[in-house]
């Protein structure tokens, strides 16, 4: 097939959107009529896991095809941004300034005398084989995988954020290749505006695969972070749509309750929903443009979050790390996922296939009838045929997550989490029977029923025998300390002597 005839590919990433936050999954208060309108003219996947549940490793893994314990991401990256010698003078000058305004703060914290690591060097990515199959790649947004002034795997146009997180009125933007704080700006807007900007310039005798990659609906959550038409519309929302729960023992708001915890619940709340309804309304924008242009029903249209994301549920507000230890929920390990292409297969489905992030690079070179050997440490499998109204592959049909020394395996109605001892406290690995306690209440890791404990080891002995297929010895997480607070520097070559920050 001519490379002009192949599929243009628009791949939109949220950060921390939770799998039951979408209108089309059936919750009828947050507002998502774009969301919406990608899962009518295509398919919703309900079973979709990220590969581990916060940013920077789920991204790499998505990119790469690879668990963490082979490309060696094991928690969101604190460091590593970019060469502090490309800030802006404004910025150099504010980190130098004790006095300097809030907006300052969380740059300084992340990039004063910081310097680049590109940590997805050395290894595979699918947009990588897209530029050389002729596609023209372009980035908008969120990068978090190291060096973000520096365009990488096979993108050419490239309007990054600086880091990985934002303040979403003052975030730190890539402009004729200086980091400049933007004032005032809403992030989301701005991401946009430079995805619709490429579309003006691309190459019109090349297909192109967009990545949009937002910041929403991630924290911030505060009414001043957000557009106030946004906010108004979740005012008086009950948010009957998630669960009002004590606050979890592991949890950051541990011992917050009664009036507290309930306002602070609500502003969260508020500022989420606002957030993922700004950024809908910004998807529309990009599909509407398509439309005009004539190309959006040629168009392959991939929807996904980085990791889930629990707002309320077990008591969390936040994902994997959103507990110490980290917590494997399945509202932090499953993402909404969004698959559309009109001139290629059928919409208005729902699928119930048990897939990961890790598919997504061969699915995605094998839709688009790109050449591809898999190599041997990349464990996930096309599911074009799921795409095309066929039979999933026949696979044994199992998910794994991880993060550091936390693993997960589902198989069949069963989910056991193993942690390795990698701190000094020892803590509990789980098992759970997701049909009789879908919630995830009552851990069978202890019980002495025959049946529960052939279950249990099982499913440990496979979990090991995956991970030892599929890790690389220099980036196993099974040992690493993660806190779930930041990683400084690469694993396993001895470049820093602490890599991950500590609680």
């Amino acid at each position: 097939m001519p490379n002009n005839k192949k599929p243009n590919v628009l791949m939109i990433i949220s950060d921390d959107h939770g799998f039951w936050a979408m209108g089309c999954a059936g919750n009828r208060e947050v507002k998502t009529p774009n969301l919406d309108r990608i899962a009518a003219m295509g398919i919703r996947f309900t079973d979709f896991y990220c590969a581990s549940p916060v940013c920077s490793p789920a991204r790499a893994s998505i990119f790469t095809g690879e668990i963490p314990s082979r490309h060696g991401i094991h928690d969101w990256l604190s460091r590593g941004y970019v060469d502090s010698d490309i800030l802006s003078d404004e910025l150099k000058k504010a980190f130098d300034d004790p006095n300097a305004p809030w907006e300052y703060s969380w740059p300084r914290s992340q990039l004063k005398d910081d310097r680049a690591i590109r940590f997805l060097d050395g290894h595979d990515t699918f947009t990588a084989h897209l530029a050389d199959a002729g596609y023209e790649c372009a980035l908008s947004g969120k990068w978090h995988l190291g060096g973000s002034a520096t365009p990488q795997a096979g993108f050419t146009y490239w309007k990054t954020i600086a880091m990985g997180g934002e303040n979403y009125y003052y975030p730190v933007m890539l402009e004729d290749g200086i980091m400049q704080l933007k004032h005032g700006e809403y992030v989301t807007d701005l991401i946009t505006d430079n995805a619709l900007s490429y579309l003006d310039i691309r190459d019109q005798n090349r297909p192109f695969c967009l990545t949009v990659a937002y910041t929403a609906p991630h924290a911030p959550w505060a009414e001043s972070h957000h557009p106030k038409k946004y906010i108004d519309m979740y005012r008086d929302c009950p948010f009957d749509s998630v669960p009002h729960e004590t606050a979890h023992k592991y949890g950051d708001m541990r011992g917050m309750s009664g009036e507290k915890y309930e306002n602070t619940s609500r502003e969260y709340l508020t500022g989420y929903y606002a957030a993922i309804t700004a950024m809908d309304d910004n998807i529309g924008r990009i599909l509407d443009r398509l439309e005009s242009d004539g190309t959006l029903d040629d168009t392959l249209i991939i929807f996904t979050g980085d990791n889930g994301m629990c707002m309320g549920h077990h008591g969390i507000f936040g994902k994997g790390n959103g507990t110490f230890p980290v917590n494997m929920y399945d509202e932090s390990v499953k993402v909404p996922v969004l698959w559309a292409h009109k001139n290629g297969f059928e919409g208005g489905r729902v699928s119930g296939a048990v897939l990961s992030h890790l598919d997504i690079f061969p699915t995605l070179l094998d839709y688009l009838g790109i050449p591809f050997e898999k190599p041997a440490e990349m464990p996930g499998e096309s599911f074009k045929k799921v795409l095309c109204g066929g039979a999933p592959a026949i696979r044994d049909v199992v998910a794994y997550d991880e993060y550091g020394p936390a693993r997960m395996i589902r198989r069949g109605k069963y989910k056991y989490v193993h942690r390795y001892d990698a701190f000094e406290q020892k803590f509990p690995c789980e098992l759970y029977d997701m049909e009789a306690d879908p919630g995830e209440r009552e851990n069978l890791i202890d019980s002495a029923d025959p049946d529960i404990i052939a279950v249990r080891e099982g499913l440990r002995q496979r979990l090991f025998e995956w991970f030892d297929r599929y890790s690389s010895a220099q980036n196993d997480g099974a040992y690493q300390r993660v806190c779930g607070i930041g990683q400084l520097g690469r694993v396993g070559n001895g470049t820093i002597e602490n890599v991950f920050r500590q609680k």
